[in-house]
């Protein structure tokens, strides 16, 4: 598990489809704001990296 600090995204809406992330040396920490206890997505730094750069290209 991830032993960091979660940040909500600053693009998830007041209410629907929150994410928080949890950014560490090594992983990214991904999980639902509304259900944290749901389980969480984790990536490693590069992988996460590469994945923000295709969705900034759009």
């Amino acid at each position: 598990m991830i032993e960091q600090t979660w940040r909500k995204s600053s693009r998830s809406a007041s209410a629907a489809q929150c994410v928080e992330l949890a950014v560490a040396d090594a992983v990214t920490g991904v999980r639902d704001t509304k259900n944290r206890d749901g389980g969480t997505l984790i990536f490693k730094a590069r992988a996460f990296r590469a994945f923000l750069s295709v969705v900034k290209a759009g």
